[in-house]
């Protein structure tokens, strides 16, 4: 088990500066049975490109294209015995319909640049940035993880690319949001709220 979280690594000479409250959202260690947990809301906004697109983002089971105000929301940032793998399990309450469940899990490929592999192995490639007063998920692309390997997927005309940011509040409150936006329809799709750390490493 690493006695250092995996972020470290991913933020490197960032790591001493981030605010206390990212330093708890990314503490898990690498081979470890660590968890830190967040709660919120978002506001959820999906536009027409994205709707049309929504029967292929429900069998991805990533974030729920729906128009909603005020979801509450709770993530659970978990290790994995494989190494040095950040998992995520989001779950969306929404208060007409049962709960989505968004999972995922997050590897470093190298440096700063670290994939998300959701369902079916579509993945978000994308740079973690610490950049002023906020930690910035900047879009790379999209691939297909198969047999270990990163199989690029040009796909970012189609759906567009996604970028997330968060800005810390307190020690244990930050902003976050998430975009996704069309070369031809602008910004198709978006989600933004506030989350606290009720549970730490």
């Amino acid at each position: 088990m690493s006695t250092e979280p995996i972020f470290k690594a991913i933020f490197d000479d960032s790591w001493g500066s981030l605010p206390a409250v990212f330093r708890k959202h990314y503490a898990n260690r690498a081979s470890s049975d660590d968890k830190v947990v967040v709660e919120g809301s978002l506001d959820l906004l999906c536009r027409a490109h994205m709707k049309i697109l929504s029967p292929l983002l429900w069998l991805m089971g990533g974030a729920p294209p729906s128009n909603e105000k005020n979801v509450r929301v709770t993530v659970q940032f978990t290790s994995s015995k494989e190494g040095a793998v950040f998992h995520f399990d989001r779950v969306f309450h929404f208060g007409n319909r049962k709960p989505h469940r968004f999972q995922s899990r997050m590897l470093q490929v190298k440096g700063n640049e670290v994939v998300e592999i959701m369902r079916f192995g579509i993945c978000w490639r994308m740079h973690y940035v610490w950049q002023g007063d906020k930690v910035i998920l900047r879009h790379k692309g999209y691939a297909w993880h198969l047999f270990n390997c990163f199989i690029p997927l040009p796909i970012s005309w189609l759906i567009g690319r996604s970028d997330a940011e968060e800005i810390a509040v307190s020690d244990d409150e930050f902003d976050m949001s998430a975009t996704i936006t069309h070369p031809l329809f602008g910004r198709v799709y978006e989600y933004s709220g506030r989350f606290k750390v009720v549970e730490e490493a």
